[in-house]
């Protein structure tokens, strides 16, 4: 049988003591410019050159594997680094530096110089100095800090009650369709109206305001209402504004208005308490929220669920949560990113008074009417099927 053992090469031993000797002449360099307490710089400098280093060793480790990256500490270069006591000690102290690095909290969805509304104070807004003040942003869901996430469905926290992922599952839906109206649409904050960009334009009763309701958050109403009638359900639409003409009292008084058309209407299962949101930044720049949808420019929508973290007596919040959950996964399913995080705050938002009790943002003030008369409808008709679904 043929000896298939490979031949003695004569001038291996030469190549050997060459290219071991050109690796601690290179590892001798790095070593003029660390010393114990600065490992890290040296191990730094050395990687960002250690192509030549690699070059030199390569002779007797062999070429590396296809797929090596060179400059990086993969496999086969902690091999090369293993042949020298002054770099192991290197890998050691940038172990250390990276176990010592502080994790940095995940970017806000939103500037955080220009967190949105509470809608419970009344914000002094300012038309915008110059047309490039408004800044279009798109608001997603992050890792950490106040989020909380399930299945594409994103949480902020704004209660200060510590929650968990459990939340999630607290709650159920708890909405039985039958005849009669079905779905209530109001506007606690009904005088709230858009940028007027767009040549939309409307008579002020404030900054960002109009009694007009054919240039305000009632059109926007309005909308939805229109795609809930042919998707085949019934309809209440209170197009009263019950922040005019004070604006300090307007939950107190669309509190009354729901127990009202509650008590008139009993089918009343969907309450959806439609705004627009408003967003500052402190230089003054007025923040826009769109989302590009079947190319389309659009408003996107925020749902806000209420608690009893501030103190209201409304124990059955995580139902609400529910509903809101059971919709944003339908917005997550059909489009890009027309669904804001799911906020949960401290204020009840009247939501206490029926289950499936929502706020829906529509839009900043720097959007447009017609950008948010886009995303209404992109909304209305994925919370239709929704509750198609819950009739099936």
């Amino acid at each position: 049988m043929r000896d298939k053992r490979r031949r003695r090469d004569p001038l291996r031993p030469l190549r050997r003591g060459v290219g071991l000797g050109l690796a601690l002449a290179a590892a001798w360099g790095v070593s003029l410019t660390a010393d114990l307490s600065g490992a890290w710089a040296a191990l730094q400098a050395w990687a960002s050159d250690s192509q030549a280093v690699v070059a030199l060793v390569a002779g007797e480790l062999g070429a590396p594997p296809e797929d090596a990256v060179l400059g990086q500490l993969d496999v086969w270069g902690r091999l090369v680094v293993e042949q020298s006591a002054l770099l192991s000690a290197g890998v050691e102290a940038v172990e250390q530096q990276r176990q010592e690095e502080p994790e940095t909290d995940p970017a806000p969805s939103v500037p955080p110089e220009a967190e949105d509304d509470d809608d419970q104070t009344e914000p002094e807004l300012q038309p915008p100095a110059e047309p490039d003040d408004v800044v279009e942003t798109t608001s997603v869901g992050q890792e950490g800090g106040q989020y909380l996430s399930q299945d594409g469905v994103y949480l902020y926290d704004r209660t200060g009650k510590g929650l968990t992922p459990s939340v999630f599952s607290a709650g159920s839906v708890k909405v039985a369709l039958g005849d009669g109206p079905q779905i209530l649409i109001l506007h606690s904050h009904g005088s709230e109206a858009y940028s007027q960009n767009d040549g939309d334009l409307y008579l002020e009763s404030d900054s960002f305001r109009t009694t007009d309701s054919a240039h305000n958050v009632v059109r926007v109403g309005e909308e939805m209402a229109q795609v809930f009638r042919q998707n085949g359900f019934q309809v209440v639409h209170d197009t009263n504004l019950y922040d005019y003409p004070a604006y300090s009292g307007a939950y107190d008084r669309s509190h009354a208005a729901v127990e009202g058309w509650l008590e008139q209407y009993p089918t009343i299962q969907v309450i959806l308490d439609v705004h627009r949101d408003a967003l500052v930044g402190t230089d003054g720049s007025i923040y826009k929220l769109v989302s590009q949808e079947n190319g389309e420019k659009v408003a996107q929508v925020m749902l806000v669920v209420g608690t009893d973290a501030g103190g209201a007596d409304h124990p059955n919040w995580a139902d609400n949560l529910a509903l809101a959950i059971r919709v944003q996964k339908e917005l997550v399913s059909d489009y890009v990113s027309l669904a804001r995080p799911i906020v949960l705050r401290s204020s009840s938002y009247n939501q206490q008074l029926s289950p499936g009790s929502l706020l829906v943002e529509v839009g900043g003030h720097g959007n447009t009417l017609s950008e948010a008369l886009a995303g209404a409808r992109l909304f209305a008709e994925s919370l239709s099927q929704v509750l198609n679904g819950l009739q099936g």
